[in-house]
Formats: C-alpha cells, sequence, structure tokens
C-alpha cells in the first residue's frame, strides 16, 4: 500500500521541529528532487530549502547511475546547505547525512541499518538508501551543497542488493533524519570532521572489515579499512601501509 505523499505543510512541520524556516517543494513525480534543489541553489534559495517527491522518473546515483524507487513507496527528498567549508570538504557532510539517515532508521523502525562507505544506507548487508551530494563550487568556494536521499520503503524490481525497511512513516523519518543531521551540521564552532567521526564510526559496517576499493582512477586497494581521515576518504590498512581512498567503490569481504 502507498504511503502519502509528503505535503508542503509535512515539510514545514519537518523543519519546524529542527527550528528552522525555509522554502519547501512537495512534487507527486519530478524527474530528479536534487535537480530541482540545485536550480533553487542557484537561484539563492536559502539553506534548509526542501525538495521531497513520491515519485522520480530520473533519479540519480553516484557516478551518473540511475535511482529507481517504486512509486508512493520511498522517502525522497533534498535539502540545500551552505556550509562554510571548502569544497573538498564537502564530502563529510554526505558522510554525515548517511549516519543521520541510519539513526533515523533505528529510531522509527529498530532495524540496525548501517553505513556503508561512503554514501549507502544498510540493512541485513542489504541497500535501503543512498545518499547524493552534489555540490555547487563559485570561484574555489562552496556556494552550496545538495544533499539527496533516496530511502525505500520497498525495493524496486530487477535493482541487485536493493531492499526496504517496509512500513514506516516519512514524514517520521524525515523528522528523525533532520534532526539528526542539523545536530550535527549546526555546531558554531569544532571541528567538522571530529563531528563526523563521532556520528558516522558508530554505524558503519565498513570500518574493522577486509575490502576491495577501486579508486576513481580505477588503482585496487585491498586490506582492512580502518578509519576516515579529515576528508572523509576511507583509510585502508594494507600490507604495504595505509593507504586514502577519497572516492569510488568499495565491496566488503568479511
Amino acid at each position: 500500500m502507498s504511503a502519502p505523499p509528503l505535503t508542503a505543510n509535512d515539510l514545514r512541520e519537518a523543519l519546524a521541529a529542527i527550528h528552522v524556516s525555509a522554502p519547501v517543494h512537495a512534487e507527486d513525480e519530478i524527474a530528479s528532487t536534487n535537480t530541482l534543489a540545485l536550480e533553487l541553489a542557484d537561484t539563492g534559495t536559502p539553506e534548509w530549502t526542501l525538495v521531497a517527491a513520491a515519485h522520480q522518473t530520473a533519479g540519480r546515483g553516484r557516478h551518473g547511475r540511475n535511482w529507481i524507487d517504486v512509486p508512493g513507496r520511498a522517502l525522497m527528498v533534498s535539502v540545500v546547505l551552505r556550509p562554510k567549508i571548502t569544497p573538498p570538504r564537502a564530502g563529510l557532510l554526505s558522510l554525515l547525512a548517511g549516519a543521520a539517515l541510519a539513526q533515523a532508521i533505528r529510531d522509527e523502525t529498530g532495524s540496525a541499518a548501517g553505513c556503508k562507505w561512503p554514501n549507502d544506507v544498510r540493512v541485513d548487508g542489504n541497500k535501503v538508501a543512498g545518499i547524493l551530494g552534489e555540490a555547487r563550487v563559485v570561484d574555489e568556494r562552496l556556494a552550496a551543497l545538495v544533499i539527496g536521499v533516496g530511502l525505500n520503503l520497498d525495493a524496486p524490481r530487477g535493482v541487485a542488493d536493493a531492499a526496504g525497511i517496509g512500513d514506516a512513516a516519512p514524514r517520521s523519518l524525515l523528522i528523525a533524519f533532520l534532526r539528526h543531521l542539523h545536530a550535527g551540521y549546526s555546531v558554531p564552532d569544532g571541528d567538522l570532521s571530529e563531528r563526523v567521526r563521532a556520528a558516522w564510526l558508530p554505524l558503519s559496517d565498513t570500518i574493522g572489515r577486509e575490502v576491495d576499493a577501486t579508486a576513481t582512477t580505477d588503482e585496487k586497494v585491498h586490506g582492512r579499512a580502518v578509519g576516515i581521515d579529515t576528508f572523509g576518504g576511507l583509510l585502508v590498512s594494507t600490507d604495504s601501509g595505509e593507504r586514502v581512498v577519497a572516492f569510488g567503490e568499495v565491496a566488503t569481504l568479511s
């Protein structure tokens, strides 16, 4: 059974839960929530602007992959942030969003959701959600960062290793997600990387495991995942020393 689509009032109430007021856009069907959020970011929309949809016709994942949803059975929302950080540190906020979503799933369903580096949220080893961070950089300055969330209530057919979290209220999930994201993001001082480590590492199902990593240069790295660096890169202990995988794909082996 389809969940009621999020309404503009639902989005406003979700923002009110974190004591924020910003524009909201609730769509029944849209090509991509991230696409619209980026367009709004380019026109100066304020931080915490939300775009949600009951169905995406051209949803996107990392590396240009498609994101497929079951209409009415997914939470799909994008949030516009304007962090005062350098562009190379933007990946930290994707990790923070993943941790916030995993914790929200735990809060609302009791499932032991965990984070697979860099952007997946999994339950029992199967992917239930993905995070897509897309930045706007102007004159080497991070002008905006859009964080997109796709969370399956039901798994789409034909998508390998995809799963759903079952019946849960998208509105409650969104409120829990925003609360956890806001708590880690909206701190006036202190080190962002340490806040991200504190949020992400306890929920990681990558750290401590043997991994095969493929960097974007197609370089292969094999070893044990031991942590994340100050930019959100995965630290891998190998026979030849510690390596950093800044971007790429990781398969957990044990």
